[in-house]
């Protein structure tokens, strides 16, 4: 009996001693789980309280990127003044002492010379900057489309046209706006003997062909500065020949321009004010007799090439830098470098382009 109790206690007291052992082991177990899990969710909590003070310290690793800069494009026909809003404009105008003093021509971007028949000269202004009223308007040539095609498909304006100079206009794709054709914009000025006397209104010409192409870069490099004026050669004035016409030009340092000269005076709009640019581009070209356009008196006239390549000289400062020209194709950009192959640097405001041939006078 005492064997069997004892017996009895001692598995009493072994379960019992069991059942602890088992607990400590449940609760270790729970102990440890908890640990885990707390050392887990820690482990996945510490990165983020890294990051946020790291952002903080370094904010360049931040994607945060500074605004780009703003840059207002130029004038590319004058570079000065933002580029201007609607079609350029291109005008034939007279340059006989007949047709002057010209209306409006101060006011254009650019002003190309060009020899027309007989020796005489003729003008083909272009205007993006302004739209004024413009006159003496006469009539387009063959070669003129070639000239502006660089501009892409803006509007020529003209008092009809001789020869073949209506048809190729016709199918150069600009557009084209032409007084005998009666077009809009146009009006004979009463004070004035035909042909002298058309007039173009620029901006109801404008009005009418919203789709003309804008101002854009024709080839001309615009800059304040240009170290080379230092060592060039002094112009105060430019004397060339566009077939039988003297042009002429004198530096007016007070003015900052080049202002065109007829016979020892300057040249002035019926405004008063003088015809002068900044720059003048004295270009050599090919011309020759257009056949198919013979004037009155028997004269042909004249067909300017100008694709193609040829030399040029450049007056800015009241200075003389020579160089080159080149154009590969009717619709596109003329280069005009200097001797050494850099780009010839036209002061802001605008320009002559006087076309001449090989042989002319600078």
């Amino acid at each position: 009996m005492s064997t069997n109790g004892l017996r009895g206690g001692a598995v009493k007291v072994l379960g019992s001693t069991a059942f602890r052992l088992a607990a400590g082991v449940v609760a270790a177990s729970l102990v440890l789980t908890v640990a885990l899990g707390w050392s887990h969710a820690a482990s996945k909590a510490v990165p983020r309280a890294v990051v946020r003070p790291t952002a903080v310290m370094h904010p360049t690793t931040t994607s945060h990127k500074l605004p780009a800069p703003h840059v207002v494009a130029t004038n590319p026909l004058t570079g000065v003044g933002a580029v201007p809003k609607g079609p350029v404009i291109a005008v034939k105008l007279d340059d006989t002492a007949a047709g002057r003093p010209s209306v409006g021509l101060e006011k254009a971007d650019v002003i190309y010379i060009e020899e027309a028949e007989g020796g005489l000269s003729r003008m083909l202004a272009v205007y993006a900057s302004a739209k004024p009223r413009v006159e003496a308007v006469r009539s387009v040539r063959t070669s003129d489309p070639e000239l502006v095609g660089a501009y892409g498909r803006i509007i020529l304006v003209a008092s009809g046209g001789g020869g073949n100079a209506l048809p190729t206009l016709d199918h150069s794709g600009l557009w084209s706006s032409i007084n005998d054709r009666g077009q809009v914009g146009f009006n004979r000025d009463l004070s004035r003997s035909a042909p002298y006397n058309v007039v173009a209104d620029l901006a109801k010409i404008s009005a009418a062909f919203p789709q003309g192409q804008r101002a854009r870069d024709v080839g001309f490099t615009w800059a304040n500065q240009d170290p080379r004026l230092v060592t060039a050669k002094d112009a105060v004035s430019v004397n060339t020949l566009v077939g039988s016409t003297t042009v002429s030009f004198v530096w007016n340092a007070q003015l900052g321009r080049y202002s065109r000269s007829i016979g020892g005076q300057s040249l002035l709009a019926a405004s008063g004010a003088p015809v002068a640019k900044p720059n003048v581009l004295v270009q050599y070209c090919q011309v020759n007799p257009d056949r198919s356009d013979i004037d009155v008196n028997g004269n042909p006239s004249m067909f300017t090439t100008t694709v193609g390549s040829g030399r040029v000289a450049l007056f800015r400062n009241g200075k003389r830098i020579d160089g080159t020209w080149l154009r590969r194709s009717a619709g596109g950009r003329t280069v005009f470098k200097d001797g050494a192959g850099k780009p010839l640097l036209l002061a802001p405001g605008g320009a002559f382009v006087v076309l001449v041939r090989p042989g002319a006078p600078t």
